[in-house]
């Protein structure tokens, strides 16, 4: 028998314990032998819950207690998650987690005591929640050199931004549905300033690089600049808007950003609506690949905490060779990288049109009745070349005292 502890009873530290319990006998045939929760560490106590019994208030006894093996850490954030699993570790013990601020600021020193201790530090929930990714991308992806990886990687925000794209919601009602609901944290600038995409992507391409990638190398842009006047140009156009990590990767070079990207119809990710998440993976030989489904929630990502456990389970003597070295991967600036732009600016086209052409070349036109202003579309150029543009086309309008460009969206169409 294997003895486990879950370290912090929330949300998904009881949907653990729940998985552990209601599928006992699936998770014994896998692992080989039955798989025991023996602690849950918490502040708290939960006299009226199946682990009263359990609850245990000092890491220590999990810590010192050579019977557990495995361990899951479900407490959220770096304090004092990152400690507890690095003194788990350094003792000898697997451990599971779904962190991914942890995993992002320190899983590159955490892999290496795995390595050093023989021992497996494991984090499939981390990214996606009951998405499967990570083990697809050091197994079944194994032999593939990964090109690109674009992903919905935040239930919130695609909430949002569907509420916009469906119903015309602002933003900023759209968020206080999306808070009613439980779906934002009443400070949610993590999901809505790109923070939590920024660590999942960097996440995944360390997992594609074998390199450690630091987040804040990585440009990143949130949504809420995005308006409900954005998605009636979206409408006219065949287009929506979402939220994007992504990380282009050739030559051994990478360009990694989060920020908000129009896209058409026939892209795979334009029907990944609400809550869910959807992660497309470009392999130089199996081409792209999709993975969809519950981004979070509570047995979603337990579901995925808990396939760890079991895999912790078939290598207790074993580290897996999984995750990245040391060896820092370099991000390009953001100004290489290479789109299109929807670009809205003030007054009429009519007026505009030989501005407009001398800054961006040549360019599709949109237009909403009754608008006092036009969109234009652009051919690709980098944003190099994008900033150049617009800024050049800023300056003559501020000399007429007609200041234009009013918002800008990257384009992948």
């Amino acid at each position: 028998m294997i003895k486990t502890a879950i370290m912090g009873y929330g949300t998904i530290g009881s949907g653990v314990a729940e998985v552990l319990e209601q599928n006992k006998d699936v998770i014994a045939k896998q692992a080989g032998q039955e798989v025991e929760l023996k602690y849950v560490l918490d502040l708290r106590e939960f006299p009226d819950s199946p682990v009263a019994d359990k609850i245990v208030h000092d890491f220590k006894v999990i810590e010192q207690d050579e019977e557990v093996q495995i361990v899951v850490e479900a407490m959220g954030g770096l304090n004092p998650a990152y400690p507890f699993v690095k003194a788990c570790l350094l003792a000898g013990k697997h451990v599971a987690t779904s962190n991914k601020a942890l995993v992002a600021a320190y899983g590159t020193e955490l892999l290496a005591i795995a390595r050093e201790k023989g021992v497996n530090f494991l984090f499939e929930a981390s990214v996606g929640g009951g998405i499967p990714i990570i083990r697809p991308m050091y197994r079944c992806l194994m032999g593939e050199r990964i090109e690109e990886i674009t992903g919905i990687l935040n239930g919130t925000t695609n909430f949002i931004l569907t509420k916009m794209d469906k119903e015309g919601e602002s933003f900023e009602n759209a968020l206080k549905e999306a808070q009613n609901l439980g779906y934002a944290e009443r400070n949610p600038e993590a999901d809505v300033e790109g923070h939590d995409t920024c660590r999942k992507i960097a996440i995944l391409t360390a997992m594609a690089t074998g390199r450690e990638v630091d987040y804040e190398d990585i440009y990143t842009e949130g949504i809420t600049r995005i308006t409900d006047i954005d998605f009636k140009y979206a409408e006219k156009m065949g287009t929506s808007v979402k939220l994007f990590g992504t990380s282009r990767i050739k030559d051994g070079k990478v360009n990694a950003f989060v920020a908000p990207v129009m896209i058409q119809k026939n892209n795979p990710l334009y029907s990944v609506n609400d809550v869910f998440n959807g992660i497309m993976v470009k392999g130089n030989m199996l081409g792209v690949s999709m993975f969809y489904g519950s981004g979070a929630g509570k047995l979603p990502t337990a579901s995925a905490v808990v396939a760890d456990i079991i895999e912790a389970a078939q290598n207790l003597d074993h580290n897996l060779n999984i995750g990245w070295s040391g060896e820092k991967q370099a991000i390009e600036s953001m100004d290489q990288a290479r789109f299109r732009y929807f670009v809205r600016v003030a007054g009429s086209y009519r007026n505009k049109e030989q501005d407009v052409k001398r800054a961006f070349g040549k360019v599709e036109v949109v237009e909403l009745y009754g608008m006092d202003e036009f969109a234009v579309l652009t051919s690709e150029m980098s944003e190099g070349e994008f900033k150049a543009a617009a800024t050049a086309y800023d300056s003559a309008e501020q000399a007429r005292s007609d200041y234009g460009i009013k918002q800008m969206i990257r384009a992948m169409l």
